[in-house]
Parts: C-alpha cells; structure tokens; sequence
C-alpha cells in the first residue's frame, strides 16, 4: 500500500487506474463494497486506489459541527490494503478545490491529473462547487473524457444504511457488537508506542501508550481488547486498555494506555492497532492508587474472561 498526496500524484502508466472515492472514514461494509467493485473491474496492469480527502469537507467549513474521525489516514490505509488497495491518494480539501466546477475537477483532477479510467462511487454521490455534480453528470465526463463510472448501490444492516455516522454512534455508546456488524470487523485504533510516565509499571500493569488525533471520537472507558502488531507475537495478543485524561492522577491529555497480558517485550515505537472487544465501565477517579490497583485487577480478570469466550 502507498499513500500519495495531491492531484498529480502520477498517472500509473497507460492502463491508468481503477479508484473508488469518498472520505472512507471507518472503511465499513459500504467501503468495503466500493472497493470490491473496483477490484471486480481493473483490467490486468491496472492500479486499484482509492481517492479521499484531507480534511474533511465539513472541518474546513464547519470545524466545530464536523463528525469527529473513526480513523487516521495511516488507519485507512492499513484497512484499505487489507482489502487490496494498492494506493491512497489523499488530496488536499480546501476552498480552491471545492469551487471547482464538477467538469473541471472531472477533467483537470480524475483524469489530466490521475490519470483515473474507471471511477467507483457510491449510491447518491455528489461533488463540485455547491455538491452541483451527481452521478449522471459524472458519467457524462467520463464519456468525453476517456473514463468509466460504476455506481454502488448502499449496503444496510438490520434495515438501515451503513454509514460512518452510524458507526461512530455505535462506537461512541459503547456498543461495540453494533460497530462491529457495520464494520464487518471489530473498531480498532493504531499507533507507535511512546512514552509515558511509567506509572502503569510501578504499578503492576506496564502499558503501551498510544497518543490520539486531534479530532478523534469521543471515547473514553476501560475496554477487553486485541493488539496486534507485537513483535514475536503471531495474531492478535488479549489486552485490556483505558482510554481518557487518567484523573486518579492528574492527567489531562486523552491516552490509550494498553496492559498486555503475559507480554514483556520493548514495544516503544512500535506500530501497534488495538481491537476493541467490549466495554468494561467509564473511566473513574479513586481516592488513593490502591484502590485503583483493585480495580484494575478485576477489569484485568473480566477482560481475560471475556476475550476467552470470544476466542472459543
């Protein structure tokens, strides 16, 4: 997988490339739809991409409403390969770009600047100046200029549509089952481990640390989870994680602190993505550290229960 940036981020030869668009955040079974079209259509030789957005549309013209992000570019990338994506072209989204008329940005971004022979989107997409473009005008541009549309239809789940705002409703409400149906895969966050105050150490449960987007989801609580990523460790290793400001001791700072059991690797900078599996309880403030240590032993204990019975 390789990311590249901007509208003129190569051509891929003649063949051109097949790409689906869209922003892609959480890649649900929507996504994912998207992308098995445009693997069902590439010809031999042809690159299969997918074409995004950063920022959001709505952070640049609405930065307090805009949804809060399931996934960092790097995340979607991770997902989007797993599915066969060969590049994640990320165009910068700013005022020139959403002036463009739907011909200009059909002729001078899809196909003078990336070279796109088969265009993916999905069911009611629109685009250009005013979201003016829309399917039908779309494929118009694609017949004068030398590219394919395919139009996806959406995928519902317990008969509704998939969306991101649905999963980041989900995610958000601790309803973890629920992402999961629309994701077709547990949520998950990924990030190198830094450093932190090694206080989990001292305590008895040593953590990998992992630092949050700046507009990432709202969340916050003690979660059973999966790490995967872990040097040594084939598959997913069982875990139990915080997420939150850590008010027992001050903290201010949202963090992901992940304890994994039976593991005592080095794990800072690695890479690492955490699954999560199920929702323990809110994040709380205790009296003294232990009565924290307490806690933490039972939300470690119920944690390996539930991931037991989730592996069986």
């Amino acid at each position: 997988m390789q990311i590249r940036r901007g509208q003129y981020a190569g051509r891929h030869g003649e063949a051109g490339r097949v790409a689906a668009i869209g922003n892609f955040d959480g890649v649900h079974l929507g996504h994912q739809a998207l992308v098995a079209a445009a693997c069902g259509v590439a010809a031999p030789g042809q690159s299969i991409a997918v074409l995004t957005f950063e920022p959001h549309p709505r952070e640049l013209f609405d930065p307090v409403g805009a949804p809060r992000r399931l996934m960092r570019v790097t995340d979607k990338a991770i997902a989007l390969g797993r599915l066969g994506v060969q590049e994640l072209i990320v165009l910068q989204f700013h005022v020139g770009l959403s002036a463009m008329s739907p011909e200009t940005f059909a002729r001078d971004v899809l196909r003078e600047g990336l070279g796109i022979r088969h265009l993916v989107v999905g069911e009611g997409f629109r685009y250009g100046v005013r979201r003016t473009g829309d399917v039908t005008t779309l494929r118009a541009s694609g017949a004068a200029l030398g590219f394919a549309v395919t139009e996806v239809s959406a995928i519902g789940v317990e008969g509704e549509r998939v969306s991101s705002t649905r999963v980041r409703t989900a995610v958000a409400s601790g309803d973890l089952t629920g992402a999961e149906r629309l994701l077709g895969r547990p949520y998950s966050l990924s990030g190198r481990v830094g450093h932190g105050q090694r206080l989990g150490r001292e305590l008895g449960f040593p953590t990998a640390n992992l630092r949050l987007h700046p507009r990432a989801i709202s969340l916050s609580g003690i979660y059973a989870v999966r790490v995967r990523g872990l040097p040594g460790v084939a598959g997913a290793a069982a875990a139990v994680a915080s997420l939150g400001t850590r008010p027992t001791v001050g903290g201010v700072e949202p963090l992901l602190e992940v304890h994994v059991f039976d593991f005592s690797g080095n794990l800072y900078g690695q890479r690492i993505e955490v699954e999560f599996i199920a929702r323990l309880r809110d994040e709380e403030r205790f009296d003294s550290l232990p009565a924290l240590v307490t806690q933490m032993h039972a939300d470690a204990l119920r944690a390996r229960q539930i991931l037991a019975v989730r592996a069986a």
